[in-house]
């Protein structure tokens, strides 16, 4: 059961394991191209193309992926769009931001003192008052909020009208008065 068929020849392996890791072949262009302000994004892809024939369909967008991490983690510097080594004595780079204060060490053997807790500082107790759970609410003794509206009890005589047909939207009409005609 465990015989193997001698027919079957073993398989190459697949492109994208005959392939190295993207950074190293992003960093072997750069030092064989050896450009004097760095290498764009295009010719290193043109040196990748060259030196390795079978590339995945997705190379170009493997390639700005890896340049972009490269770039973020220091591996890279892009300048005016050419990407080469870091200089070793350049100073690091910093993040965004202002830098923190730089903190005092503390004397050997003293405490930590717990930071100051958040938000204004309850008002001292008077021992005269009473007890909180006997009052009704602070402040006025009136609740919170705006109070209901009242029920309407009888329509006034004043805002019915007189058919007592319930009054329509916006301004009533003006009433003209009755001009007596004149006959001649």
């Amino acid at each position: 059961m465990a015989t193997e068929n001698s027919s079957n020849p073993p398989q190459p392996p697949s492109p994208a394991q005959s392939l190295p890791q993207y950074p190293e072949m992003i960093m072997a262009a750069i030092e064989s191209l050896d450009e004097e302000g760095g290498s764009n994004k295009s010719s290193i892809a043109k040196h990748i193309e060259e030196t390795c024939g079978n590339l995945p369909a997705a190379h170009t967008t493997l390639l700005a992926h890896h340049l972009n991490r490269m770039r973020q983690s220091g591996e890279l510097v892009l300048v005016k769009n050419c990407y080469m080594k870091p200089d070793p004595n350049a100073p690091p780079r910093r993040g965004r931001g202002r830098p923190p204060k730089p903190k005092a060490p503390l004397p050997t053997g003293s405490a930590v003192a717990s930071p100051r807790p958040r938000g204004r500082p309850p008002k001292p107790r008077d021992p005269f008052s009473p007890p909180p759970s006997q009052k009704k609410s602070p402040g006025s003794g009136r609740p919170r909020g705006r109070p209901p509206k009242k029920a309407k009890t009888a329509p006034s005589a004043a805002s019915a009208p007189s058919d007592g047909a319930p009054r329509g939207r916006g301004r009533p009409p003006k009433v003209k008065p009755a001009v007596a005609s004149v006959a001649c």
